[in-house]
């Protein structure tokens, strides 16, 4: 870590110079601006000014990249939080069929992001998103409560077999990765730009680690699912062979389910010490309500034994995602002076 002496430059002023190294890497040079971001545990960032009015480019190289290496890459940009992203082949060639659509493929997969642009010989896409329309809490319940509507649709559907329902169910499926991607993309812009912090709503950037793990938990919930509906769609009346009385026992089971997800979620961007508590207490108390259900079944085929058993464990997944979701909670909480800690 390199150190740097603090001078007095006036009655009220202190100064302290800026590497030369770093100065010439950012094009920072005298008279230029540069904006200060005061942030938690005492941290001060400097920002050229460049960084806040640059549109971020890339380039991808169709000649060198196959139809789905493209696709990939287009998200792995996006995710990145590049402005524009251009397709192009070299040498006065022009873009197979492949290419084109693996483009328009990636563009209605992620939010925010329209073809500009084509010719041939290239297409360029740009993402419209604005950090500032959109805060990291929202994007969170927003994943969360689609994942709940579509564990809802998938477990309706197996009750009363409804194939429609759960096609309903995995149509949804679409939107949550739109979010999912789109929180990627605002986390690691911010981790990029500390100014943009603020503007999806954190007052620094300390949470953006614990916020990428709970996005990814949310996503592996809607995932769980999306397994209950593929489910419904395989079996052949479309429901479970159990009684009433079972369903109705894996329908608590998932509203349970559903009552911690969103507590997990509550307790992240609330920051919530107690919720956070509440959400692992409903653990407990549901913890071995799969292997109970299980071990009041009748007597049934190996294959439809099997179906009950997938469906209860994306169940009890989706309950371990939510507990992960409250430990980040908990350390959230805990980061700052409340009734339960004292920081000094």
């Amino acid at each position: 870590m390199e150190t740097r002496k603090v001078q007095r430059l006036g009655p009220s002023t202190l100064a302290m110079t800026l590497p030369a190294e770093w100065a010439k890497a950012q094009h920072v040079e005298k008279g230029d601006e540069v904006s200060l971001r005061m942030g938690g545990k005492g941290t001060l960032t400097v920002l050229p000014e460049s960084v806040q009015q640059e549109e971020s480019e890339a380039v991808l190289h169709a000649d060198e990249l196959e139809a789905d290496a493209i696709e990939r890459a287009i998200l792995a940009q996006y995710v990145l939080g590049r402005r524009v992203i251009r397709v192009e082949i070299a040498n006065s060639g022009t873009l197979d069929s492949g290419v084109i659509n693996a483009v328009y493929n990636a563009e209605t997969q992620l939010m925010g992001l329209g073809v500009i642009e084509e010719t041939p010989e290239h297409i360029a896409i740009r993402c419209s998103v604005d950090p500032e329309d959109f805060t990291l809490d929202n994007l969170l319940e927003r994943l969360e409560s689609t994942g709940s509507t579509m564990r809802n649709e998938a477990v309706k559907a197996l009750a009363h077999g409804n194939a429609d329902l759960a096609q309903r169910a995995l149509n949804r499926e679409r939107q949550a990765n739109k979010i999912f991607v789109l929180l990627l993309r605002l986390i690691f812009t911010a981790y990029q730009n500390p100014n943009l912090a603020r503007a999806v709503g954190l007052d620094s950037g300390f949470p953006l680690i614990g916020y990428r793990t709970v996005a990814k938990n949310l996503e592996l919930t809607a995932d769980n699912a999306e397994d209950i509906a593929e489910i419904v769609l395989d079996t052949g009346d479309h429901t479970l062979d159990v009684d009433d009385a079972t369903m109705r026992e894996v329908r608590g089971f998932t509203d349970a389910v559903n009552e911690m997800t969103e507590l997990g979620v509550r307790s992240v961007v609330e920051r919530d010490y107690d919720l956070a508590l509440e959400t692992k207490q409903l653990f407990r108390e549901i913890d071995d309500r799969q292997a109970e259900i299980l071990t009041t079944l009748p007597e049934l085929p190996n294959e439809e034994l099997l179906e009950v058993r997938e469906v209860l464990v994306a169940l009890q997944q989706t309950a371990q995602y939510a507990v992960r979701n409250a430990e980040i909670a908990t350390n959230l909480a805990l980061d700052t002076d409340s009734e339960h800690v004292s920081i000094t």
